[in-house]
Parts: structure tokens; sequence; C-alpha cells
């Protein structure tokens, strides 16, 4: 028994203007992802590894924002995010605003194994990095120009484009329950289009955008990540498990279609629990996901089912 789910972002983009070439490149992607985690647990590996694996997997890949893909900030530079969670330990990493690590989500993994902290940002988590015998890359490395005409586009006013229907979609995350029913979480972004002043989102904020606890559930979300801190919702779906006796299922559901509703946030999330059931949720037109499970084939969707 296992179970591992990744996403690669929750968005606006109707499914009329997915070209259909650009989606087969999105689903291989998210293969690519699910395959790397997925070979892990099925060799009888960590949760943590696994979700690790996969999320760097969809960092290398340029169509998503994170890693290299990542959006710009206004001022034309990136400031990526990560964060992972051992479900088992509750230890946890994380790091923000770094812009020279290739992986941030392995940095994060290497702030929860060897240091003393949860968080570290820019140049303390790159200091860090250096110590911990990773090399730092140019910011250049992370340009793509879908993502640069993406900034030209807002700098202009375009009234087609706001940092809102732009940015969730490539945010990329990974839940994932090992053959011992050990749970992991990791989350990896390159933020909204155009950030100003050094802005922080969800998803390196450990209980909202990234969650791992071995007595409920495993969550990574991708949305308007202001109200996603202010929902607290990957903490809140494993509390409404842990103390409100809601199935997954159920948590999701009431998270998704009523908490961010009630605060006109569009997003989504995916979660596991330690008997392998998968939730994949969410209220935007769309959202970039696969899963897979020890009795299964890959699931990969993008909307859903007409």
């Amino acid at each position: 028994m296992y179970g591992i789910a990744v996403h690669g972002g929750a968005g606006t983009l109707p499914r009329a203007e997915l070209d259909p070439d650009l989606e087969k490149r999105y689903r291989a992607g998210l293969a690519a992802a699910l395959e790397a985690g997925g070979a892990i647990l099925e060799g009888g590996g960590a949760s943590l590894d696994a979700v690790e694996r996969a999320v760097v997997v969809l960092e290398d890949d340029p169509l998503f924002n994170a890693g290299r893909g990542a959006v710009f900030t206004f001022e034309g530079r990136h400031e990526l995010d990560a964060a992972i969670m051992d479900g088992s330990t509750l230890e946890a990493g994380a790091v923000c605003g770094v812009r020279h690590v290739a992986n941030p989500v392995a940095l994060a993994r290497a702030v929860m194994a060897h240091g003393e902290y949860v968080l570290l940002s820019g140049a303390g988590a790159e200091e860090f990095a250096l110590g911990r015998g990773f090399s730092l890359v140019p910011n250049e490395h992370f340009r793509t120009e879908e993502r640069w005409r993406q900034l030209e586009k807002l700098r202009r006013g375009d009234p087609r484009v706001s940092p809102l229907t732009i940015s969730h979609v490539g945010t990329v995350g990974a839940v994932a329950c090992d053959r011992h029913g050990r749970l992991a979480a990791a989350t990896s972004t390159g933020g909204m289009t155009g950030k100003r002043y050094n802005r922080i989102g969800d998803s390196p904020l450990i209980g909202a955008g990234t969650y791992a606890d071995d007595r409920s559930c495993a969550v990574s979300a991708t949305g308007h990540g202001e109200m996603f801190i202010r929902a607290a919702v990957a903490h809140d779906v494993c509390a409404r498990v842990r103390f409100g006796g809601r199935s997954l299922e159920q948590a999701v559901r009431e998270v998704v279609f009523e908490e961010l509703a009630a605060l006109r946030a569009q997003g989504g999330l995916i979660a596991v629990d330690r008997a392998g059931r998968i939730v994949m949720e969410f209220n935007s037109e769309g959202m970039f996901r696969a899963s897979l499970t020890a009795a299964g084939e890959p699931q990969i969707a993008i909307y859903r089912a007409p």
C-alpha cells in the first residue's frame, strides 16, 4: 500500500485556451514527477524522499512556476520559496526569497535535516546552502521567455493579465504515503508574477500551503497565497481529519468549497492519508494534478471531467 499525488498549480486558464501540444507537455511533466516519486515508494522507500524527488522533477521543468520556469518579480528577478514536512516526526524545513538555488525543495530538506530553524530567507538561506555544499546558480538560470512575456504584459497594464490569473498555474507540490504509513508533503513556487517588497505566499509557510501529520493527512496547496495564509488551509484540513472526525474527502471539500469560497479565494490542494487515500480538489477553472497508488494506474488531469 502506498499513494502519491502531485500538482502543478491551480488557476483560471480556460479549457479552450490550452493549446493541445502544450497540454501534452504539461501532462508529460506531471507524469515524470509521478513516476519519479512513485518509483521510490514502489521500492519501499520513504514518503519524504518521494515528495522531494517528485518536486525536484517539477522544479527542473520550465513549464512550471517553480525552480527553472519561475515567474518574475516586478523588478525582473526570481525569488523562490519551498517547504517540506515529515508527518511521522512533524519536522519541517522551508526557505523563501532565495535567488540562486536550483532546487529550493532540496534546500528546504537540508534546513529540516541539518539546521536548528524551520524557515530561512534570502541571503541567509543561501549562506546556509553554501555551508551544506550546495552550488549556487545565476538568477538567469530560472528565466524563460514565456515568464518574461507575462511580466511585460503585466507592466503594460494588459487588462487580460493579472498576478492572480497567471501565477497559480505552475506552483508545484507533492504528498505521499509510503508502505509504512508515513506521510510527507512538499511545495515549491516562484510566487506571484510582478510581486514586490519580497512578498512571501503560502507555499513555504508550514500550516498554510504545506503540512503533514501521520495522525491525519498530508497536504500541499496552490492558489491565492494571501487567502491560504489567512485560512491556514493545509493545517485546517489536517485538523478536521484529526479532531473533527471528518473523512479526508469531507475535510478537503469543506475547506476548498466553504472556507476558501467565503474568502473568495481560488485554488486547490492535494491530500493523502495513512490508508493511501488521495483527494485532489479545486474551486478554480482547473488544477494540474496526478496521482498513483500501488493498486492502480496513474491518473493525470487538468480540468474536471465533462
